[in-house]
């Protein structure tokens, strides 16, 4: 038995490349999918309620899909905003490649499949979309949060779905207690066990003016 999860950085696995068929933002569409990466023979239950359950990203910018596996959130990000740059991260180098496969068969040159330490520094995202990897463990998943959310760009959004039996509501306690300056974190929706969570990067409060008289 292979001892590979979706988080592994090289899959040791034989890739089994398979087409799949899938929705994606309202799209019915053909995309590769391979065996070491996440729910490769179908979009997810949690990926699903998150895709229902989350507005339409913004016209243009920057933004995040974080632990993208073969693609979902990221090819409908794109297919919704086509003058936005998507940045589909993972560590799983086989998930980049099928990230990378299925833009270019799905006619997307805005979709960049990157390592973690390959997005630059400064870019600031006006979405973070994602389905973040639950089982890496409490203190991994807290490092990830840790390190991206605090890249929203300022009045903007992550949106994470979590499984209600995997901890969701003790996440969503952390993320409030842990982004408690400038930020706000609830529920956004609850369905199929699972829950949307939306944290806001507040904007910068105005400077108020120095009364010298």
């Amino acid at each position: 038995m292979s001892s590979d999860h979706y988080f592994s950085a090289s899959p040791a696995s034989a890739e089994n490349l398979r087409r799949i068929r899938v929705t994606l933002a309202g799209r019915d569409v053909e995309v590769t999918t391979a065996a070491g990466v996440f729910s490769p023979d179908h979009i997810d239950s949690g990926t699903s309620v998150l895709l229902a359950n989350t507005p339409p990203p913004p016209p243009g910018g920057d933004f995040l899909d974080l632990g993208c596996g073969w693609g979902p959130i990221a090819l409908s990000l794109a297919l919704q905003s086509p003058h936005a740059t998507v940045w589909a991260v993972d560590v799983n180098e086989r998930a980049l490649d099928l990230v990378r496969r299925n833009a270019e068969s799905l006619g997307l040159e805005n979709v960049n499949a990157a390592l973690p330490d390959d997005v630059p520094e400064d870019v600031a995202f006006r979405t973070i979309r994602s389905n973040p990897p639950i089982r890496v463990g409490k203190n991994q998943l807290h490092g990830l949060l840790e390190r991206w959310i605090p890249r929203l760009a300022e009045r903007s959004d992550a949106w994470l779905v979590v499984q209600r039996n995997l901890g969701s509501d003790s996440l969503q306690r952390w993320l409030a207690a842990t982004f408690d300056q400038g930020y706000s974190v609830h529920r956004a929706a609850t369905a199929r066990g699972f829950r949307v969570i939306r944290v806001r990067r507040h904007g910068t409060p105005p400077t108020e003016p120095i009364d010298l008289t």
